[in-house]
């Protein structure tokens, strides 16, 4: 009975409005609902809803057209990302049909370029070992020394091992980063392979 009712009104304020606005004289009709979701109808759109949806209604009583709600930055800038998630989905299919004939070719650079970084990690690995046996002995060594050895007669440490305890932990750092950076680089160069080729294969109707 409340939805009933409500419909009635919404129609009784319908009937007046056209008949406010004029019936036949070509003046619009506007349609929006409040903030308590009641539908109101008159000639003009009040201020406080000026950015919501709208609807413009002829003398009949039938919608012509509808204005859409003034979209927050928030959704203004989820449309412009999408267009941009759209455009970069094109181009990689533009590229990888203009760049490639077949799997083969695309399994092959993929193999090629694997084989390098994974020469680079190998090279990265071994370079820390050598690192890291140098800085074993280095530290051996300093035992010798206070403030590594105990003994109130032990010298002080020289100056060149302290450096080179601090040079070489700082290279082993670095190498490390580096290895790392290198291993995150092969995963996902492994992955963005994977992903060209199943998507060539879509394109190409290839099963």
């Amino acid at each position: 009975m409340k939805n009933l009712a409500s419909t009635v009104c919404a129609l009784g304020l319908l009937a007046s409005a056209i008949v406010a606005a004029g019936t036949g004289t070509g003046r619009t009709v506007y349609k929006w609902v409040d903030e308590h979701g009641v539908t109101h109808y008159g000639d003009h759109i009040p201020p406080e809803y000026a950015a919501q949806e709208q609807q413009v209604i002829n003398a009949q009583g039938v919608e012509i057209s509808r204005l859409e709600a003034q979209k927050t930055p928030e959704q203004l800038a989820a449309e412009e990302q999408k267009k941009l998630d759209t455009q970069q989905a094109r181009d990689r299919d533009r590229n990888l049909l203009n760049t490639y004939a077949s799997v083969q070719e695309i399994e092959r650079l993929r193999d090629q370029r694997m084989t390098l970084v994974a020469d680079q990690v190998k090279v990265t690995s071994q370079f820390l070992e050598v690192l890291n046996g140098r800085l074993k002995k280095l530290r051996l060594g300093s035992m010798r020394f206070k403030p590594y050895n105990s003994d109130p007669a032990a010298p002080a440490m020289p100056d060149q091992i302290a450096e080179d305890l601090v040079r070489v932990g700082n290279d082993i750092r670095t190498q490390e980063q580096n290895l790392h950076e290198k291993r995150s680089e092969e995963a996902t160069m492994r992955k963005q392979f994977e992903s060209d080729i199943d998507r060539f294969k879509q394109l190409k109707g290839i099963h």
